[in-house]
């Protein structure tokens, strides 16, 4: 049945993109004028995991240039988004990633709220399994980076988050958590385009403190590196795209802020068990070209985490790996939005992704 669900939610969303993609034409002959300072797309969102069940939703976007006279800065990307899922979850988020001066300047501004119902393991001597938990989310996030010298930047980021969660069976006492995380980060980056790299790097480095003195009950502090490598394959038509990512939490970290095997490191795992402090991934991903609207991914990883309340999970290998397809959102810009459908460690999970999974 899960393999049924996952053929039809491909051929679906195929459907449905090719529908959009005829109406955006139509529309663009129409309005050739507007393009030229604005590149709109309304995409849907389908998918489903084994956690939050079916995903629907949908996700205008809009490309445009912050200043016509600017030919360096790569077009910046405004959105909305709205997904309501069959378990009773629903998500608003407004996402802004803002290029200024040449490229010497690049803002990020995200917001999203909702209620998020999935479930987490716990080991107990008594009762082990998975218990359902409900949270009710806010975040606000605010960053802006400035170029140092050609390829390095240096930023800082603000993040309010503000959950409500109530656990099934008072299995945990229901607590409200608020926390003001403050992000200094580098980033060294080679790429030779944003939004869809063929060649070059970038590197991550970020230090997240939440202390006592600035609104947060326990000081907490989290460090983050990344680095992606791309190479252009079969005359610069393919990508083969590597990551490596480090998560460190220290300190009293709360529940909501734990690292879960899952998401960008390592697909495949959407039952939300494998959840610690800190994590660890390693992943490759191929991008096959075969047309210059579409393409498909394969890709493969490993996993580990520490900090577990489980301790049996701390510092095991998780695999995952999985096949994906995309499909270009703009006519003028190489954006990405897809599909991918992966397997882990007695899991699977099926993700939408918009832009590429790194």
């Amino acid at each position: 049945m899960q393999k049924y669900i996952i053929v039809i939610l491909l051929f679906f969303s195929v459907s449905v993109l090719h529908a959009q993609k005829s109406q955006t034409d139509s529309l663009a002959n129409a309005e050739e004028s507007v393009e030229k300072k604005y590149d709109f797309s309304l995409m849907p969102f389908l998918s489903y995991n084994r956690n939050l069940k079916f995903m629907i939703g949908a996700i205008p976007m809009v490309m445009y240039k912050t200043d016509l006279k600017d030919t360096i800065s790569p077009k910046s990307l405004s959105g909305l988004s709205a997904v309501y899922t069959t378990n009773g979850s629903y998500f608003f988020a407004f996402f802004n990633k803002l290029f200024f001066d040449e490229d010497n300047w690049r803002v990020k501004l995200f917001a999203v709220t909702g209620d998020h119902y999935s479930q987490f393991f716990m080991d107990d001597q008594e009762s082990s399994g998975f218990y359902d938990y409900g949270t009710n989310t806010t975040i606000l996030s605010l960053g802006a980076q400035r170029k140092i010298i050609p390829g390095l930047y240096g930023g800082i980021s603000y993040t309010y988050s503000h959950y409500d969660t109530e656990y099934e069976d008072d299995v945990q006492p229901a607590s409200t958590t608020i926390t003001n995380g403050l992000d200094f980060n580098f980033l060294y980056d080679t790429r030779d385009e944003i939004y869809y790299p063929t060649q070059g790097s970038k590197s991550n480095l970020k230090w997240i403190t939440y202390p006592e003195w600035f609104g947060n009950d326990v000081a907490a502090n989290k460090v983050v590196t990344e680095y992606n490598r791309y190479i252009s394959m079969r005359e610069n038509t393919d990508v083969l795209a590597t990551r490596f990512s480090a998560k460190f939490g220290l300190g009293d970290i709360a529940f909501e802020q734990q690292e879960t095997i899952g998401g960008k490191d390592i697909r495949g795992y959407s039952e939300g068990k494998y959840r610690g402090d800190g994590l660890v991934a390693l992943q490759g991903e191929y991008r096959y070209n075969f047309n210059p609207k579409m393409g498909l991914v394969g890709f493969a990883g490993l996993a580990t985490i520490y900090g577990s309340d489980n301790t049996d999970f701390n510092w095991k290998l998780y695999p995952g790996a999985g096949v994906g397809y995309r499909y270009r959102a703009f006519k003028d810009v190489k954006f990405n939005i897809g599909l991918d459908a992966a397997v882990g460690k007695d899991d699977w999970g099926i993700y939408f992704r918009i832009g590429e999974a790194f």
